[in-house]
């Protein structure tokens, strides 16, 4: 067994750990929201401008974005993207600017990816955020609402995510 699928196999396991700990304790915040904080793949980012997509249909100015992308010793170093190396063994992000983003107590986090990916599904997991939203293909425990759309269909999704926020009275009219 290679060194990254047994470290892959080690941190599900923890995932799993944690997510069944996170759905006994889950409380929905009743806070407005101010801040966004996004999540998603270097695939979608390099086809779709879902961080400026977010920001028009909310009337936001303030939100943030990760990617995970693949590690390659070839590509620079990013503040925008994170990898399978920025988190150690024991399911610990290592790199700083992530790790504050975590832990930077957003309003709402947009998991902006529709397969299942551990590392962004752990992020999800690890984040400080009051609410969490995101696709209804990835792990259903780690959301309070769950959308069900195809990827390119940002525009609609974002409006959707209104739509139901609304209804919910997190954001205005």
């Amino acid at each position: 067994m290679k060194v990254s699928k047994f470290k892959q196999y080690i941190l599900k396991r923890k995932f799993d750990k944690s997510l069944s700990k996170l759905t006994e304790n889950t409380v929905i915040s009743e806070k407005k929201i101010h801040t966004i904080g996004i999540l998603t793949t270097e695939d979608i980012t390099s086809k779709i401008d879902v961080q400026s997509e977010v920001e028009k249909i909310f009337n936001i100015k303030n939100s943030k974005i990760y990617s995970y992308r693949a590690y390659n010793k070839l590509d620079e170093l990013s503040y925008m993207h994170f990898s399978e190396n920025n988190i150690n063994w024991k399911g610990e992000f290592t790199d700083v600017s992530f790790l504050s983003f975590l832990e930077q107590p957003v309003d709402l986090l947009i998991g902006y990816f529709n397969t299942n990916n551990l590392y962004l599904e752990t992020a999800v997991l690890q984040s400080k955020a009051s609410f969490k939203v995101g696709f209804s293909s990835v792990n259903s425990h780690l959301y309070q609402i769950e959308i069900a759309e195809k990827i390119t269909n940002i525009k609609q999704y974002t409006l959707e995510l209104k739509k139901y926020l609304q209804i919910l009275k997190k954001i205005k009219n």
